[in-house]
């Protein structure tokens, strides 16, 4: 059967150097500027690159030169110039870059970010330059200076203010960073998830690995962040559920099945996340076509999910989304693989009222007629007639059970308890009264399976029945007082009149009719 959610995984941006996330921050904190220091930025620039090249000086005497002119043109009270004091911020880094001084590297940034009355634009320059060098550094260096790097981005874009030596905290830059923030801890996140694959790894090591990486995304609120593109933060909010529904399979194959989802130590609270999780998304943004792929991984993710709780509907209202996704449904293999489990799902779901119109405007479905025996399934359940289990076992048995759906034993006896609630609806619709045995035979059930099926369906509202145990009997219909038949007999009443009302005047119409022709 064709893989009908095959998508890719969220990945950090790094194409995009500077977001329209700058233009804000630099309306924020408009300031005057008094000088402009863009010539000897000029002859700074080039002269202390070719000195770090031809060795002739270390590389901290170039920062220390880049540095003092970039603390004038960053003084608010004599020059301001941001334009200035960003170029020389990121020549000092690409220095560091260029000598593969990793450590130094690492010390500048969080050197610019805590310097006084740095500007917001230029600590977010940085981090980005720092972020487009990621890449290159994991691939040539390796992980540890990479991590290295990550860990200083982090805290750097942590968010939390930090003492000066004047003992006055200084600027938070977190608001302003927080995409950047994002992107570096999604790698970081799959870093640790890639631990978490490795072939030697031990069960101990996989479990805190896949946490690790579930809650380092999971601290990220992204759909608070006003910076973020709406693609972008679908795409982290996607990754938060997946990796908290990794975690949560993990956590209950752990758990001895006895005990149940509600054991201690069990997945259920990230499975509750995840499903959190799922109402952050908006399913609108979903439909346009440029999203059909995060569509498909959303409702893959949130079919995992109902299917953990056994929320049958739930499966069948997301499948039938993916059905009417444009690109399922100009691939005829994966168009008739979504149609198959929206009928398999929604025969599956308890009976109520929801479930009974989508099985109805299912099988009014002129798709459906394409897939015989899938459609006679459906009208057995949409016709008031009875389903003989052994019948429907032998008839659908050998092709539903071959497929992943019926494979697993829970479903397919659910399948035959929705069978049985099924015919007990039937034998209520035409009987008023009928004997415990009769019905355990029409039912294919023991007397006690018989008992708790009625039990189960009278709790549930699904139909209305007394057993008279030392009789023997099963009651469907419940004692009429005085005024219901009172009631019913007025109002056929006046039907009776309504009808002998109408026939008069149809009478007087055809007489009069008559006397005007012989007339």
């Amino acid at each position: 059967m064709p893989n009908i959610f095959a998508t890719r995984h969220c990945t950090p941006k790094q194409d995009k150097p500077y977001s329209k996330s700058h233009y804000s921050i630099a309306m924020a904190e408009v300031r005057k500027q008094e000088k402009d220091f863009t010539k000897e930025v000029d002859e700074l620039l080039p002269e202390t690159s070719a000195l770090v090249k031809s060795e002739s000086v270390q590389l901290s005497d170039a920062l220390e030169r880049l540095l003092a002119l970039e603390k004038q043109t960053r003084n608010a009270r004599l020059a301001n110039d941001l334009p200035s004091t960003t170029r020389l911020a990121k020549a000092a880094l690409e220095l560091c870059y260029e000598s593969r001084d990793y450590t130094q590297l690492n010390s500048t940034i969080s050197l610019l970010s805590k310097k006084h009355g740095q500007l917001k634009v230029v600590v977010q320059a940085i981090v980005e330059q720092a972020i487009s060098w990621l890449p290159g550094i994991r691939q040539e260096q390796g992980v540890e200076k990479w991590l290295e790097l990550v860990e200083t981005l982090r805290s750097v874009t942590e968010g939390k203010a930090s003492p000066s030596r004047h003992g006055l905290s200084t600027h938070s830059y977190g608001i302003f960073l927080e995409t950047p923030r994002a992107r570096v801890t999604l790698a970081l996140s799959h870093y640790h998830e890639t631990l978490s694959k490795a072939p030697s790894a031990l069960a101990a090591t996989i479990k805190e690995a896949l946490q690790t990486a579930s809650d380092l995304l999971s601290d990220l609120q992204v759909e608070t962040y006003s910076s973020m593109e709406r693609r972008e933060k679908t795409e982290f909010i996607l990754e938060q559920m997946r990796l908290l529904i990794a975690v949560a399979r993990l956590k209950d194959a752990e758990v001895p099945a006895k005990q149940g989802k509600n054991a201690l130590g069990s997945g259920e609270p990230e499975w509750v996340k995840a499903k959190v999780g799922g109402r952050k998304v908006n399913e609108s943004f979903l439909k346009e076509k440029e999203n059909e792929d995060l569509k498909l991984k959303y409702y893959d993710l949130m079919i995992q999910q109902a299917l953990h709780q056994s929320a049958y509907l739930e499966v069948a209202k997301h499948y039938e989304k993916v059905w009417d996704t444009p690109s399922i449904k100009e691939d005829e293999s994966k168009s008739r693989a979504a149609l198959e489990h929206i009928v398999y799902y929604v025969v599956l779901a308890p009976h109520d009222n929801e479930q009974s119109d989508m099985l109805h405007h299912l099988f009014a479905n002129p798709a459906l007629e394409k897939l015989e025996l899938h459609y006679n399934l459906v009208k057995s359940f949409v016709t008031r007639e009875l389903m003989r289990w052994p019948g429907i076992e032998s008839l659908y048995g050998p092709f539903l059970r071959t497929t992943p759906v019926f494979s697993v034993s829970k479903q397919w006896e659910d399948l035959h308890t929705r069978v049985v609630e099924h015919n007990v609806r039937v034998v209520a619709q035409y009987y008023t009264r009928i004997t415990l045995s009769r019905l355990t035979i029409l039912l294919d059930l023991t007397p006690q399976q018989t008992e708790e099926t009625l039990a189960r369906l009278v709790v549930s509202h699904t139909i209305w029945a007394r057993v008279d145990r030392p009789a023997g009997i099963v009651n469907f219909r419940s004692k009429r007082s005085a005024e219901d038949v009172m009631n019913d007999w007025s109002s056929d009443m006046q039907k009776l009149l309504g009808l002998v009302e109408k026939t008069w005047i149809g009478m007087n119409a055809a007489q009069a009719a008559q006397s005007r022709i012989k007339a």
